[in-house]
């Protein structure tokens, strides 16, 4: 690993970090989040805002390279939502189970009851900030639908109710790891990891 660019990792959720680990396995070398350091308030109004907030304050806390995430799941029958509010739809603090019955509630509420009437879409934006201040991001979604009820017991977030177009049938939940090949936050990470690749070969050449 000692050729690998080495980012301290943002995210503050454990279930995140697992995920971009996984994924950046051999590629990056993800340091911990700088224990002492309060959650970053989530307050801009995009994905990509709040990815910058959280990498600006860990690499500042840190002193160094440090690489962030933010992800939004949006619902076409609902307008976009929960969109950047995805992991507070339900309120702060709310619980994984707490967002997903809200959003369940909601799509019943304006009644979608057909997978054609709950198509939506995971999206992640990752940022890498350094101390000076320079920035790297790169993005990935993912089209799918909202099942009616929650399916599996993998995964994290609303993937027990997100079934993605690509796959066969089952939710990211059911899919476990296998979902990282054509999962939004997967297809970013990689993304990312070929711009810090170009942006080594450019210093190199530099």
């Amino acid at each position: 690993m000692s050729d690998s660019p080495r980012l301290v990792c943002a995210s503050a959720n454990p279930d995140k970090v697992a995920e971009m680990a996984l994924v950046l396995d051999g590629i990056v070398e993800l340091l911990p989040r700088p224990h002492a350091l309060a959650d970053v308030v989530e307050d801009a109004g995009d994905l990509e805002g709040n990815a910058r907030l959280k990498a600006v304050a860990v690499s500042a806390a840190a002193g160094a390279a440090a690489v962030s995430d933010d992800t939004g799941l949006e619902v076409d029958a609902l307008d976009g939502e929960p969109g950047v509010r995805s992991a507070r739809y339900a309120g702060e603090g709310a619980s994984y189970a707490d967002n997903v019955d809200k959003l369940l509630s909601e799509l019943a509420r304006v009644g979608a009851g057909t997978p054609e009437a709950r198509t939506a879409r995971f999206r992640t934006v990752v940022m890498v900030v350094w101390p000076d201040g320079s920035e790297l991001s790169a993005q990935g979604s993912v089209e799918g639908w909202i099942a009616e009820q929650p399916e599996g017991t993998g995964g994290f977030g609303y993937d027990s109710v997100f079934v993605p177009t690509e796959g066969d049938g089952r939710s990211f939940a059911e899919m476990g790891d296998e979902k990282h090949a054509i999962s939004h936050r997967g297809r970013a990470l990689r993304s990312l990891a070929e711009a810090l690749s170009a942006r080594a070969c450019e210093s190199q050449g530099a």
